[in-house]
């Protein structure tokens, strides 16, 4: 029978994965595709913004199972037998109701392991690798920050003394290119045609010839792009070479995670702290959901280093409690300080 295909979506935090996903799950065209997100500890964001394009639901809009898992107990790269191998199972036993899958991991995930795990005879019998998407943040590449360009990198730290450019971030970032099938450079909107072009030589210098890459702004691709691409990278991950392929674990011991939660708040006020608290600790992402006062649609907010986007993504539901649900996700980063960089907000 033929073997049902899974698209891994990869890139570092805030590259724009989960945007991608909307949008091909909104452009799914009558497939019928399980989607698995691995958020970076307990958080849950990733998989509530899923949710509100109506994935994991059903046609009245009510929870249905089996469309959406989400694995939140540890990143997914380090524990694909305890968390990603029980959910392949069980995806292969409805394997009559499924025409793809697509998988996003956490922006601090390894891809190579994962690829590996198809491999396993009770996954390679049922599904392959379609192909490794490696989602890029082309602003952010082009700032220097987890860039192979010394040049770019100097100028970065002497801008922001603050960041450590010899963190594991560095390597991360390379090893999320050297899995990729596909590259997609993403907010190419935010930047002018040079800095395209710079931030394309640099991924270019990371890719075998054959990878394509590709321009986009919020993931706006054609389907025929992402999906169909028939790579089976599962039959050469294994010739790619990455920084961490004699490490028996990949540890996130230097990466932070806060949860911070509050009622409603004044949108101004928390934009403005945000940007205060970014100034001061090394904050690599911010996402999460807010209440704002007079609203009836639930404020979804995300940050990537100084630059926030938002909009109103959804209308509250009637059965859900209101309120204010922040991520924060860095190194080194002093909950104590976050929690006060916020006082005030509230409306």
């Amino acid at each position: 029978m033929q073997k049902i295909p899974a698209t891994i979506v990869t890139g570092f935090l805030g590259s724009g994965k989960t945007t991608l996903l909307r949008h091909i799950l909104d452009n799914a065209a009558g497939r019928r595709i399980a989607v698995i997100v691995n958020e970076f500890g307990e958080l849950g964001i990733d998989g509530e913004i899923l949710k509100g394009c109506g994935v994991g639901c059903d046609e009245d809009g009510q929870p249905q199972d089996g469309a959406l898992y989400e694995l939140a107990n540890g990143c997914m790269c380090c524990t694909v037998q305890e968390e990603f191998f029980p959910v392949m199972q069980q995806l292969a036993a409805r394997r009559e109701r499924i025409d793809a899958v697509l998988i996003e991991t956490s922006g601090l995930a390894l891809p190579k392991p994962l690829v590996q795990a198809f491999q396993w005879p009770e996954i390679a019998n049922v599904f392959t690798v379609d192909a490794v998407v490696t989602v890029v943040d082309t602003p952010a590449a082009d700032a220097g920050q987890f860039a192979a360009n010394p040049v770019a990198v100097d100028a970065q730290r002497r801008a922001d003394p603050n960041l450590d450019h010899a963190s594991p971030l560095h390597e991360l970032f390379e090893d999320q290119l050297s899995a990729a099938d596909l590259v997609v450079l993403n907010k190419t909107d935010l930047v002018d045609a040079a800095a395209v072009e710079r931030v394309t030589a640099l991924v270019r210098e990371e890719l075998p010839p054959a990878v394509k890459v590709l321009q986009s702004a919020q993931g706006r691709l054609p389907l025929d792009l992402l999906l169909g691409l028939a790579k089976a990278a599962e039959t050469s991950i294994d010739q790619r070479e990455s920084h961490h392929d004699h490490e028996e674990d990949h540890d996130h011991d230097e990466f932070d995670a806060h949860v911070i939660e509050l009622p409603a708040v004044d949108r101004e006020r928390l934009l403005a702290a945000l940007a205060r608290l970014v100034e001061q600790q090394t904050i690599l992402r911010v996402k999460g959901f807010a209440e704002i006062p007079g609203k009836p649609m639930r404020w979804l907010l995300q940050g990537v280093g100084r630059r926030f986007d938002h909009h109103f993504d959804r209308p509250w539901r009637m059965d859900e409690q209101r309120g204010t649900r922040l991520v924060f996700i860095g190194q080194d980063l002093d909950e104590a300080a976050l929690r006060a960089g916020l006082a005030g907000v509230e409306a």
